[in-house]
């Protein structure tokens, strides 16, 4: 399943975890547990997505408050 696009990063984090825990319990058979690991690379993509693009914001935000401050 892609992930949603209106979802937040703990959502996607909490599903992830769900993954994980079903992978670690090996409740899954062979066939559902490459369609998990395949959900859980997209969500960590998305994951990273959302970091990285955070992480550019928050360094804008301090270049843009110390060019103020000067």
């Amino acid at each position: 399943m892609p992930t949603k696009k209106k979802e937040s990063y703990a959502e996607a984090m909490a599903r992830l975890e769900g993954i994980v825990a079903l992978i670690d319990g090996n409740e899954l058979d062979i066939d559902q547990l490459a369609d998990k690991i395949k959900e859980a690379n997209q969500i960590i993509a998305y994951c990273t997505a959302k970091l990285t693009k955070a992480e550019s914001e928050v360094q804008k935000l301090l270049v843009e408050t110390s060019e103020s401050k000067e």
